[in-house]
């Protein structure tokens, strides 16, 4: 599958951290801001978590838009037919390997900060997921820019 410049893209990816709720779903959304008329977009946590009023927010600063998300596990996937699943967390890293292993599926781990994490002010926390927001964004693009030679 090749994205809008040439791009090599799976035809479907499975973003997945631990609870669903802020790095999975945030990576999602920008994955399929720039390339979901191209390929399959989904995320899922090991556990559900709840959803986070952040996200939004620093989302819309970004302009991208989450969407109708609801927090979901790897057992709520209709499907498991992904090419490449990429993982936040090191127990989403683990879950994937162990449900992929029979499986002809690439499973990559970026190590994103959890911004929840972090305490202080309003704006000391939202800066934390600035951080992660932009990090992801950052590991998107790379990941599947052209080179010059024309392949991903």
């Amino acid at each position: 599958m090749r994205g809008p410049n040439g791009e090599a893209l799976p035809q479907a990816i499975l973003f997945a951290c631990t609870l669903n709720s802020v790095r999975s779903p945030m990576a999602a959304a920008m994955m399929r801001q720039l390339y979901g008329k191209f390929c399959f977009v989904d995320s899922v946590g090991v556990r559900a978590g709840t959803a986070d009023p952040f996200i939004v927010e620093i989302l819309d600063e970004a302009g991208v838009e989450l969407g109708k998300h609801r927090p979901k596990t790897f057992d709520d996937l209709e499907d498991a037919s992904f090419d490449l699943v990429v993982t936040l967390s090191p127990e989403a890293h683990h879950k994937a390997m162990e449900l992929t292993r029979t499986m002809a599926v690439d499973v990559e781990y970026w190590p994103i900060m959890d911004p929840t994490v972090v305490e202080g002010s309003r704006e000391q926390r939202l800066d934390a997921y600035r951080t992660a927001r932009d990090e992801m964004m950052r590991r998107i693009k790379a990941r599947f820019a052209v080179d010059r030679a024309g392949d991903a």
